[in-house]
């Protein structure tokens, strides 16, 4: 039992090493960096001993987490093209190339029918998670070395239609659209473009959609009956995914959706 434990740990570390040498130095940039899964996936990468750059639009808040998992902050709304443009020049200056770009930030906006759907809504959405995303891959496209890896967070609600939610599913879709289309463009330099769906994670994404603790709790309850296995997914979970996508050792995966919803859309 004890050669067994010795083997076991030896091995455990064996790939923490690799772990650490395949992501050792390497710039990573993650959109929406300060909560959720992609506060979770930065600080994995930083645990990893990647350079790691997190930006969100609250000060404090994005300052903070970056303190907490020893990443570099950058204030910028993805909505906003300018603060795109002046985070891809400042990481061009500070850091040169970029190895993996993980654009993460999105919004689900406010629920409700097409019918009384409000025009800034939709333009604050689909600002967010669809125009901000696509020029965010866009401006970064010279920075990223040739073999980078780019992951974007979609969500399943981008192929399951549900009532009242048609603003945020269409913002997934056409993001999800645009993904495999950059796979294609960008295969002759070996730059990978895949994409993480999840399903119902613990995350801070439906409090922002300004739901009550009551509302959020029933809608909780609704979502574990309604999920094979029974729990919601973890922001540690998609974290690793994205770090495996991200990994050499997923060099012949590109324009893929990965679903992890705990088999919710079987």
């Amino acid at each position: 039992m004890i050669l067994v434990t010795k083997v076991y740990q030896t091995a455990h570390n064996f790939v923490k090493i690799l772990d650490m040498n395949n992501f050792k130095d390497k710039l990573v940039i993650v959109t929406g960096g300060n909560s959720g899964i992609g506060f979770a996936t930065a600080k994995e990468f930083a645990n990893l001993g990647a350079k790691v750059v997190i930006t969100g639009r609250r000060k404090e808040a994005i300052e903070a987490a970056a303190w907490e998992i020893g990443a570099v902050p950058f204030v910028a709304d993805q909505a906003n093209l300018e603060d795109v443009e002046l985070l891809r020049n400042e990481v061009e200056k500070q850091f040169g190339k970029v190895d993996i770009l993980f654009i993460n930030a999105g919004i689900t906006g406010t629920l409700g029918s097409i019918e009384n759907a409000s025009a800034e809504n939709f333009d604050s959405v689909m600002n967010i998670n669809f125009r901000g995303a696509y020029f965010t891959l866009s401006k970064f496209i010279p920075i990223l070395k040739d073999g980078a890896s780019v992951v974007i967070l979609s969500s399943i609600v981008a192929s399951t239609y549900k009532a009242n939610s048609s603003i945020y599913q269409a913002s997934k879709a056409a993001l999800n659209s645009i993904a495999k289309t950059a796979a294609a463009e960008l295969a002759p330099r070996k730059i990978r473009v895949n994409i993480v769906s999840p399903g119902p994670h613990k995350t801070e994404v439906m409090k922002k959609a300004g739901l009550d603790e009551a509302t959020l709790q029933n809608i909780q309850e609704r979502l574990i009956n309604a999920i094979p296995l029974n729990k919601m997914g973890a922001s540690e979970d998609v974290a690793k995914l994205v770090v495996y996508l991200s990994d050499d050792s997923s060099n012949f995966i590109t324009g893929a959706e990965v679903i992890v919803d705990g088999g919710m859309t079987l």
